[in-house]
C-alpha cells in the first residue's frame, strides 16, 4: 500500500518512473479529474512511484499536459510515475 503524503512535501520527492508506464490510460480519468476539481472542487487519489516507493496524494488537480498533472501551488507529477487514480 502507498504512503500518504501531503501535497506540499512532495517536490521533497524523487518522483520516478512507474513499472508500467500508463500515461494513455490515465489521460481521460486525468482530463474528468481536472474538470471535477475545477468545476465541484472534487478531490482524486492520485498513486504514483517515487525513490522511496510509492506515494498516495488526496488533492486537486489544477491543469493537464500531454506529461504532467499540475497540483495547486505549481507541483507537477509526472503522469508516466502515476499507478493508480481514484475518485
Amino acid at each position: 500500500m502507498a504512503a500518504l503524503v501531503a501535497k506540499e512535501d512532495i517536490p521533497s520527492l524523487k518522483i520516478i518512473p512507474a513499472f508500467v508506464d500508463n500515461t494513455e490510460r490515465w489521460l481521460k480519468e486525468l482530463e474528468y479529474a481536472l474538470r471535477l476539481g475545477n468545476e465541484h472542487k472534487g478531490k482524486t487519489h492520485i498513486v504514483f512511484e517515487t525513490t522511496k516507493g510509492p506515494r498516495e496524494v488526496t488533492t486537486t488537480i489544477w491543469s493537464l499536459s500531454d506529461h504532467y498533472l499540475e497540483l495547486k501551488g505549481g507541483t507537477l507529477i509526472p503522469l508516466n510515475s502515476i499507478i493508480e487514480i481514484f475518485f
